[in-house]
């Protein structure tokens, strides 16, 4: 059992879950304890409970399997296609009181609709939403959005859809949604940072924000301890590259450990990691005795057996973590879910961090770092997300001044978000 201590907040949306049957949506600014929540409801809940993602690494994250796994469902479009459902799979689709989806916002609302029909179809229940399944879903649509197909896919979506994103797809028709919205924010302590990034989330930059933004990015950034968020692998890779280049010595390389069906290239770190001493790392885990966090930054100091990294002036020796690939099943002689092991993954819990994508920055939090955003962010949300990770203001160093075509918000999403409710008995 991992126990955590949860916000009221928090505890009233767990209550919520946990009393009721209805369709809820967690989401909250950066920082809010979504992850947090999550991780509480899959260790505490009384119900039968699911939960997935969209991908490979974000399903790992959480302890979950990825959608398409899960469902057994093809890759694209599946509009109206029969699904295939072998007499297994329905037995399992039949177990779930509750179905937990992370990342939410990076699933198209044909897959949702994919989803009700397959609970629909598993359970005999064509006429009832989910078929009866009670959906929870996490995530923060400013945050990230669900990606483009081909052009076909998007002349479909256009034709059949109000939107790509999940809260368009069809089974809102028939059914609610209730949005509860997290707003204590944990990452940053600062009101006027806090106030800057939530207009920076909402698209309402003020000259006046934009000002203090771009001055107080301007300073020359430091030469180690700051990690670099750029929108792109390309300028990644670049730098990591040259950086550890740049180091003397020769670099030693650990190669991951894979055993098991993992399937894929979705790694949740390198499968060959190249270090040096010197090089700056991040590590990709938590920490059980509470030495680093996922997202802390440090340097390699020495490579034997294991590698000692020292954070925050203590160096520790950090050893190879193993992450776990679940699936679930239906185990006949219980008549419930069962959670098996069926991959796992083992390296050292380290990342080259000179820089790291805005992408894969996600739900991690730095105290200083330096956001890069190329010729110009392409995404909406993008922006937000590479502020939101930086914990203080005096920590935000910029590559350029940021420009007023850099804070992109999809206006889909501020029509879904405008229908969002405090959380129940707490003042917001």
């Amino acid at each position: 059992m991992t126990q955590l201590t949860l916000s009221a907040e928090q505890q009233a949306v767990f209550d919520a879950i946990e009393t009721t049957r209805e369709n809820i949506f967690v989401t909250g600014r950066a920082g809010t304890g979504k992850s947090t929540l999550l991780n509480h409801l899959s260790w505490n809940t009384s119900k039968q409970i699911v939960i997935c993602a969209p991908t490979g690494v974000a399903a790992l994250n959480v302890g979950g399997q990825t959608i398409h796994s899960l469902f057994r469902l093809p890759i694209g479009v599946i509009a109206d296609h029969q699904i295939e459902q072998v007499a297994e799979l329905r037995k399992l689709l039949n177990t779930i009181d509750t179905l937990v989806i992370d990342e939410v916002s990076m699933v198209n609302a044909d897959l949702l609709d994919a989803i009700d029909r397959s609970l629909r179809q598993a359970r005999q229940k064509p006429h009832v939403p989910f078929g009866g399944v009670q959906v929870v879903l996490f995530g923060d649509p400013y945050q990230l959005a669900p990606v483009p197909g081909d052009a076909d896919e998007r002349a479909y979506f256009e034709d059949q859809y109000r939107s790509m994103w999940f809260f368009d797809a069809k089974v809102w028709d028939d059914t609610d949604l209730r949005i509860y919205e997290l707003n204590v924010i944990h990452r940053q302590h600062e009101d006027e940072f806090k106030h800057m990034l939530n207009a920076v989330r909402h698209g309402r930059v003020t000259a006046e924000i934009a000002g203090r933004l771009n001055s107080t990015g301007a300073r020359p950034a430091p030469t180690e301890g700051a990690i670099t968020l750029a929108t792109t692998n390309s300028t990644v890779t670049r730098i990591n590259a040259s950086a550890l280049g740049r180091l003397p010595g020769k670099s030693q390389t650990a190669r991951a450990e894979i055993s098991g069906e993992f399937g894929g290239r979705a790694y949740p770190a390198d499968d060959s990691l190249e270090l040096k001493i010197g090089a700056q790392v991040m590590f990709l885990r938590n920490d059980a005795e509470q030495r680093w966090v996922n997202g802390s930054i440090g340097t390699v100091r020495r490579i034997d057996t294991t590698v000692w990294v020292e954070v925050d002036g203590e160096v520790h020796s950090v050893v190879p973590a193993i992450w776990e690939k679940y699936r679930y099943t239906y185990s006949a002689a219980t008549k419930a879910l069962k959670k098996d092991i069926v991959a796992e993954f083992t390296q050292f819990p380290l990342r080259l961090a000179w820089a790291v994508t805005i992408h894969k920055s996600q739900g991690k939090s730095y105290d200083r770092a330096i956001v890069d955003l190329g010729s110009r962010s392409f995404a909406p949300g993008q922006t937000y997300v590479a502020l939101s990770r930086i914990t203080e203001l005096d920590g935000l160093y910029l590559s350029r001044p940021l420009r007023p075509s850099d804070i992109i918000v999809d206006p889909n999403v501020q029509r879904f978000m405008s229908r969002a409710v405090a959380v129940p008995g707490i003042q917001a």
